[in-house]
């Protein structure tokens, strides 16, 4: 639980702590207190004292959200404030450009400690980064707020033929864990929907002109479909894993 939400574990032992080792139905009384002191935690606590190491937790508005309850729940919507404020204005320039259709976030970080891992993720772990879904159009070509899985990840926007397939150059070099996030999906959903290369544009290049983003990571056969030539567009390594299901994008 700890390395899925940070505090889950702590939380745990204090209920485990709190219920006799006689107590009549125990387990049960456990999982009962555990529930109550998380969402107690997760939902009045833990904002107020994240700010204490830098973070907050993120600010949705009606054009951001997250793609699944989840996120929030496992307290992996805290960011530094000056990312807050960055992904709040490139929601609103996004909806402007293109009317109802949101910016949804998927993983950010966690709510305390620098260098503590927010798996599956090598380095979410200072508040300084957010991965977002990827655009998508419906058969008519229209800019759509559905999304091809249920967590946001998993769904690739596979190389065609004739691009580079950064996938299967990092697989070849050993690199197995490259695609896993094809296992994390939880479920695929929405077949009628494509890949926006319009859209996901246009999100790009609003990440890319915020002064204080230093980094975007896309795969390669995206950044090359849709012509994304700024320095800041960066090959994240075979070592952690494929990014045409996402983009991820962070502080200097």
């Amino acid at each position: 639980m700890t390395v899925v939400t940070q505090i889950g574990g702590i939380i745990y032992l204090i209920a485990i702590l709190l219920i006799k080792k006689s107590a009549e139905k125990k387990r049960l009384k456990r999982i009962g207190i555990f529930a109550v002191l998380y969402l107690l935690a997760t939902f009045l606590i833990v904002p107020n004292i994240a700010p204490i190491f830098g973070r907050e937790k993120i600010k949705e508005t009606e054009f951001l959200k997250a793609r699944s309850f989840f996120y929030k729940l496992a307290n992996r919507n805290y960011v530094r404030p000056e990312l807050n404020k960055s992904i709040g204005q490139i929601a609103t320039k996004f909806e402007r450009l293109n009317a109802g259709i949101k910016m949804v976030y998927l993983d950010a970080n966690f709510p305390f400690i620098n260098k503590f891992p927010l798996l599956p993720h090598l380095s979410h772990n200072d508040g300084k980064k957010i991965d977002v879904s990827l655009i998508y159009e419906n058969d008519n070509g229209q800019l759509t707020n559905k999304k091809p899985s249920v967590s946001g990840y998993g769904v690739y926007e596979m190389p065609t033929e004739k691009e580079y397939d950064q996938n299967a150059v990092c697989k070849k070099n050993g690199n197995w864990q490259y695609d896993f996030p094809k296992y994390l999906t939880l479920g695929t959903i929405n077949k009628d929907i494509e890949f926006s290369e319009k859209g996901t544009r246009q999100l790009a290049e609003l990440i890319l002109k915020q002064k204080n983003i230093g980094k975007l990571f896309i795969e390669p056969h995206l950044k090359t479909r849709l012509n994304l030539n700024n320095g800041k567009v960066r090959f994240h390594g075979c070592q952690a894993v494929r990014h045409d299901d996402h983009i991820h994008f962070q502080l200097k």
